[in-house]
């Protein structure tokens, strides 16, 4: 056996396109390189300008290289009786048989391999399966991306690297991968080779005390968890505040090799612990650079140990939890002067239920198989290496998700001590960390699940310190309110009964007709008369949700290229849209319905579980209540939101023309949650403090006062609020531009000529700063307007567009090219605002497009507003402005990310110095030097600014 590892550049992606370099490695069965080649190809068109700018391979390059026969006739000996490998085998096979076909060769019908289903499979966890950012973590020499011959060498290392790694997993693992993936052909061919290898070993199996239940765990059995310092007597009874922050400074001196002794973030420690001690909750923004998760985290664990109170974390975004995880908490673990404990704290559905992943895996009901069974697969692989069950750990496919949702764990089917697996449960040793943890890092969403839980979830504390809470407001709102779409009453239906044929439901009926019981017979019958009523609901449900999407859309029937992305109706009930009262009797008839399936559902739930003591019985039964329990609860919301009863709340549906009544989205939010934060947070809980980098407006925080329910708690002593002092020097790290002779967005016409004086400008300065450019647009379809004309316009300077939305990729996949491409500018809207980190010389230029306002037609938005003219106050100034200020400041953020960063800040939107509101956005930001100037002044004065720091250097 051997390998032949192949990589082609070419002119492009098309049948008609050409090959210009081929690279090829050859390794025998043992993964060992036995022969090399490569070679430049003439190809009979043009190289394009864009793909010359990717590989840098030139016309000159191919002017004096081999014809495609020729260089054909070099690699086919190297193909006979070789597995074809490639990374996204499809191009690269396509390429090869239409060559082979071109130069009269009979197409490849060998094996072929494809490395990036290998790594998907043996290395789950790994954030890209992009082949140069693929090498970068695995520290593969890849010189030349792109170049087909470095591509080829950087493919054989990963091949390599996945095989040694695959031919160490335990035999159980590979025996269920060979298993899973025996539909896959020569992937499933490869394992089953590996397998093979393994079982002829005559060593005995020593990863065999890792087996439990027909699967290979790293994790191991949990117990009842002792406190960290049991025994120990009280810590730090005789230790003050005082005297601990100087221990630590010493502490991080001796540890830490780039400690800063920050005053900002002394401050910090000294407010939180202050409020703690004090029973009072506090506002403080700190901005980037303060070390704020350090400012909050070590006061908090002083106060919370010395007084044996619990500190709960809540952060709005899962990866701050699990930056605090791998990053902040082990380095305190390493200087603090006394152990602590500290857990993450995430929503059920974040873990995996090892009993219904193990049904999954010896059932036979796989949605897709080919992408149900690889992500299972990949599962199999992740087990062998999580401790924590934790879907962020993992890197999915794209039906992964929907798979996740059917084998996540919840509380309707939960088992609890009666599982086999509850020992090694996920979920429940979170919850038993948590429960002896000193400090709990949570996340907003889990928060407000556990209020509305009635504080089950979480266990009971007094003091809670929030970051990013200037998403506090929005996220309550969320999970104080409610939302329905397709997937809600679509999803626990399919998985009960699919079809005549499958289902739980159906799984069931075959094992109740196997127990000897009296009953068989009756539940038997009782399942196959709700067969129909089960398809009968699921119509019913369609029937509703294209009555929703018509009365959404106004009736349209056809997409227009006109109509808007996304169409968001508010409901009021005294002006209803057309054809309501269809609607209401639709979902009547969904009602009764499901009432009447849940109804015998629970009946027969409930005669199973007493009667029948099978342990796959009890298993299955349980998994079919969980799901009936979500279709009822799903049920119950929507006759709620079709009854518009709750004068408080905000009604609206979404639907996108594109997927049509599936993208059928209700909404029912309270427009106003101050008084539950109020209630629910700052009047149950003795310290809560508040804490980001943008929660005043114009050094005042009113409006975070207002949003979270705390007016007049300042002058009751209740509340103190802070601003930090910035560590940085804006004034010498960032310029603020803004040509002033910008054209307004009036109209059509103005439109025009704004996006066309917009690309003119984004293009000289991207090429001044030499790409390295962020702009932030408000709206997706400016930024499809710039795209294409801005990419065209930089060409000529190699310099790479990347858009969000326009190329493929989440924000992070994005900024990681953004990084990696060495000249290129990024277009991003909404998520790029905050969150995105681009430190050092990798990010010289921010642009913002336009102020980032809200849409005041929005239904949240517009509600809100109204409640705020009822109480004789102007929406724009004490909402709009606001929300806008905070966003602006968050935009601005992503610029200067440490002390030594240094850029530029054009802002093309002149209401900025023009509107009598302008100066609630400038006087916000924290003092960098801002100039406004004629258009033409830009270039030269980014030359000059960028000059004057090259000296410095």
């Amino acid at each position: 056996m051997k390998f032949a590892v192949l990589d082609f550049e070419t002119t492009g992606h098309q049948a008609t396109d050409e090959i210009i370099q081929i690279g090829l490695v050859l390794l025998d069965g043992q993964m060992e390189e036995q022969d090399a080649f490569s070679s430049y190809v003439k190809p009979e068109q043009a190289i394009p300008p864009f793909i010359s700018q990717l590989t840098g391979i030139t016309d000159a390059d191919v002017a004096e290289a081999p014809s495609l026969e020729e260089a054909m006739r070099s690699v086919l000996p190297h193909l006979q009786d070789a597995v074809l490998v490639a990374h996204n085998a499809g191009f690269d096979l396509g390429f090869l048989n239409r060559a082979l076909e071109q130069c009269g060769y009979m197409s490849f019908s060998g094996r072929t391999l494809d490395t990036v289903a290998l790594l998907k499979v043996v290395y789950p966890s790994l954030t890209t399966y992009q082949l140069g950012a693929a090498a970068q973590q695995f520290d593969i020499a890849h010189e030349r991306p792109h170049q087909a011959d470095s591509d080829a060498r950087a493919t054989a290392h990963l091949l390599q690297l996945a095989a040694a790694k695959m031919r160490e997993l335990p035999l159980l693992t590979l025996e269920r991968l060979a298993e899973l993936l025996q539909d896959t052909r020569d992937l499933g061919w490869f394992v089953q080779q590996l397998l093979q290898e393994k079982q002829d070993e005559t060593s005995l199996d020593l990863q065999a005390n890792r087996y439990y239940r027909s699967l290979a765990l790293q994790v191991e059995d949990w117990t009842d968890t002792m406190p960290p310092r049991e025994g120990e007597g009280p810590p730090l009874t005789d230790v003050s505040y005082e005297t601990f922050i100087e221990q630590l400074k010493s502490s991080f001196r001796e540890h830490a090799a780039n400690y800063e002794d920050r005053a900002a973030q002394h401050q910090m420690f000294d407010e939180v612990h202050e409020a703690l001690e004090a029973d009072r909750h506090l506002l403080i923004e700190a901005g980037t650079g303060t070390g704020k998760s350090m400012g909050y985290l070590i006061p908090g664990l002083f106060y919370g140990i010395k007084h044996d109170a619990k500190i709960v974390v809540s952060t709005h975004t899962i990866n701050l939890q699990e930056q605090l995880r791998a990053r902040d908490i082990p380095q305190l673990q390493a200087i603090m002067p006394f152990d602590f404990r500290a857990a993450v704290f995430k929503g059920r559905g974040n873990y995996l239920c090892l009993r219904k992943f193990e049904n999954k895996l010896t059932g036979q009901e796989f949605g897709a198989p080919s992408e149900d069974k690889m992500t299972a697969a990949q599962m199999v692989v992740w087990l062998n290496e999580t401790e924590h069950g934790d879907q962020e750990e993992l890197h999915f496919g794209n039906r992964g998700n929907e798979f996740w949702n059917t084998v996540s764990s919840d509380a309707d089917s939960c088992l609890n001590r009666a599982c086999p697996w509850f020992r090694r449960c996920y979920y429940h040793r979170a919850k038993q960390e948590a429960n002896t943890a000193d400090v709990i890092i949570t996340n907003h969403s889990l928060l407000f699940t556990d209020i509305r839980a009635e504080h089950r979830l979480l266990p009971g504390y007094e003091r809670l310190i929030v970051d990013e809470a200037h998403h506090l407001e929005e996220v309550a709102g969320k999970h104080l309110g409610m939302r329905v779409s397709q997937g809600s009453i679509h999803v626990p239906l399919q998985r009960l009964c699919k079809d005549v044929r499958t289902g739980q439901v159906h799984q069931l009926r075959a094992m109740l007709a196997q127990e000897d019981d009296e009953y068989s017979a009756a539940w038997t019958e009782t399942i196959d008369t709700l067969v129909p009523a089960f398809l009968e609901a699921r119509e019913s449900w369609e029937e509703l949700l294209e009555l929703l999407y018509a009365a959404t859309t106004g009736g349209r029937s056809e997409a227009s290229p006109e109509a808007p992305a996304q169409t968001v109706v508010r409901l009021k009930k005294e002006t209803l849209p057309s054809g309501w009262e269809g609607v209401q009797a639709a979902e009547e008839r969904v009602y009764s319905g499901l009432g009447r399936l849940v109804k015998e559902m629970d009946k027969l739930i409930g005669q199973v579980k007493e009667r029948v003591e099978d342990s796959g019985v009890q298993s299955l039964v349980t998994d079919i209540n969980g799901a009936v329990k979500d279709a009822a609860r799903a049920r119950d919301e929507l006759h709620l939101f079709t009854r518009l009863d709750e004068p408080l709340n905000v009604y609206w549906i979404e639907a996108s023309e594109r997927y049509r009544a599936k993208s059928v989205h209700l909404y029912a939010v309270p427009a106003d949650v101050s008084a539950q934060l109020k209630q629910y947070l700052f009047e149950a809980k003795k310290s809560v403090i508040l804490t980001s980098a943008t929660l005043s407006v114009q050094k005042s925080f009113a409006y975070a006062c207002e949003q979270f329910g705390l007016s007049g708690e300042e002058e009751q002593g209740r509340l103190k609020t802070v601003q930090l002092p910035s560590p940085f020097n804006y004034r010498e790290q960032a310029l603020v531009m803004i040509p002033r002779n910008f054209p307004t967005l009036r109209g059509a016409a103005g439109e025009s000529a704004f996006v066309e004086k917009l690309v003119a400008s984004l293009a000289e300065a991207a090429a001044e700063t030499k790409g390295r450019m962020l702009v932030l647009f408000t709206s997706y379809r400016m930024l499809r307007q710039v795209y294409e004309p801005l990419r065209q316009m930089l060409e000529r300077n190699k310099i790479d567009v990347i858009g969000q939305g326009m190329d493929s990729g989440n924000r992070s996949k994005l900024t990681r090219r953004f990084r990696e491409q060495p000249q290129a500018v990024l277009l991003g809207t909404s998520s790029f605002w905050e969150g995105v980190d681009i430190p050092g010389e990798d990010l010289t230029c921010l642009a913002i497009v336009r102020l980032p306002f809200q849409p005041p037609n929005h239904p949240l938005v517009e509600a809100k507003a109204e409640l705020l003219q009822q109480a004789g106050q102007n929406p724009f100034m004490k909402l709009s402005i606001p929300q806008a200020v905070i966003r602006f400041k968050q935009g601005f953020g992503r610029l200067v990310r440490s002390g030594s960063d240094r850029g530029i800040v054009l802002i093309y939107d002149t209401r900025v110095i023009e509107s009598y509101y302008g100066k609630h956005f400038l006087y916000s930001l924290p003092g960098p030097k801002i100039e406004h100037m004629h258009l033409e002044q830009i270039v030269p004065r980014i030359r000059q600014w960028l000059g004057a720091e090259s000296k410095e250097a």
